[in-house]
């Protein structure tokens, strides 16, 4: 990187100039979110159950005792040893969420397709504390486009992040969120996927205002440096 030395009010006349978009590129943010507020409402008419330690659950019931739910669409294929590096990144990130949604009527729940007993033992390995569940091999994660047969790979069907015949594999990241009214009807509100996942990783967040950014060009893709928490050298 190249480094541009100033003096103070040169830098702090650039950093005002600066402060006015960040104040900008806000506002827009507050825009949009109230758009996705506003979205309307898809009544989940679907049967859909889980595994958990509690045994098989509803989608209702992966809401507890509240009205809001995150579903965090973890990649973790049935055939796999271990979940995704990356998604193991971002699951880091909201590992210690749940007291502060608690408060605003909300919960987060990770769903894959892996059995539960792999779930749970990739769990205690990484150190997390988060509901996991297993959608098994129910169409749940088919039905929010983040898992597909080979048969819609090849023939370039997959819809993914809404965009058919997208360049999928068989397991992909997202995040869908669910409405549950006073009599237990459960309503689909939102989903985003690919780089709509960024703004849930405070990591990247932090990463954005250093020096060096995320610092990925040149790699073979850009979270190639990425590892699962117990991988990187020298820990902490």
């Amino acid at each position: 990187m190249t480094i541009d030395v100033t003096d103070r009010a040169t830098w702090l006349e650039a950093r005002l100039a600066l402060l006015d978009a960040e104040k900008s590129l806000q506002r827009e943010r507050d825009r949009v979110a109230a758009l996705r507020r506003a979205l309307p409402l898809v009544r989940v008419d679907e049967d859909y159950r889980f595994d958990s330690p509690d045994g098989v659950l509803s989608l209702g019931e992966l809401f507890g005792d509240r009205s809001q739910l995150i579903v965090y669409h973890f990649m973790f294929h049935p055939d796999w040893d271990q979940g995704c590096k990356l998604c193991s990144f971002w699951a880091d990130n909201f590992e210690r969420q749940q007291p502060h949604l608690r408060a605003r009527d909300a919960r987060i729940v990770a769903v894959s397709r892996a059995p539960l007993d792999k779930l749970l033992a990739y769990r205690d390995r990484l150190g997390w504390s988060f509901p996991w569940v297993s959608s098994g091999y129910s169409s749940f994660n088919f039905d929010f486009n983040v898992s597909f047969t080979p048969g819609q790979i090849d023939a370039g069907i997959a819809n993914y992040n809404f965009h058919a015949g997208a360049d999928v594999g068989e397991e992909m990241p997202g995040i869908s969120v669910f409405l549950k009214d006073p009599e237990g009807v459960v309503y689909h509100s939102y989903s985003t996927y690919s780089r709509g996942l960024d703004p849930f990783n405070a990591a990247y967040q932090f990463l954005d205002v250093l020096p060096k950014g995320r610092d990925e060009d040149g790699l073979d893709f850009p979270m190639a440096w990425v590892r699962r928490n117990d991988e990187y050298d020298g820990r902490g």
